[in-house]
């Protein structure tokens, strides 16, 4: 089992506020205050769990390219007080970025919990691959 070091658990905990104020912001109408700070905190979040050099790596791959251009677009929206595009715009982005991951993830869940309802509607596979 790996173990967690202190900045990781910090970098948890900023990741966790960040998705609380961007649901909270999105709940209170796109209130752009509240979404600017959890765009903000997730962001510091991730570097602070996977470290600054493989966060810079992971968003600015070639082929991510357009997705890190879209999400960091939509963060700069947000900021800059235009939050209903801004939050289209970065779940645009969000999609691109980690849509390689998607199946990874639905396969996980399919494989803990027996979900009837999601497994009619995906094709039935033993590997989490």
């Amino acid at each position: 089992m790996a173990t967690i070091t202190e900045l990781q658990k910090i970098g948890v905990g900023l990741m966790g506020f960040g998705v609380f104020f961007l649901l909270f912001g999105v709940l209170l109408y796109f209130d752009s205050v509240l979404l600017a700070f959890g765009n903000i905190l997730f962001l510091t979040g991730l570097s602070f769990i996977i470290g600054i050099r493989r966060t810079a790596h992971f968003f600015f791959q070639r082929h991510k390219f357009r997705g890190t251009l879209f999400f960091l677009g939509g963060v700069t929206l947000v900021l800059f007080r235009w939050p209903v595009i801004g939050m289209l715009v970065e779940s645009y982005g969000f999609v691109l970025l980690f849509r390689s991951f998607f199946p990874v993830a639905i396969g996980f869940v399919l494989s803990i919990v027996n979900l009837p309802f999601l497994s009619a509607f995906l094709p039935n596979s033993q590997s989490m691959v």
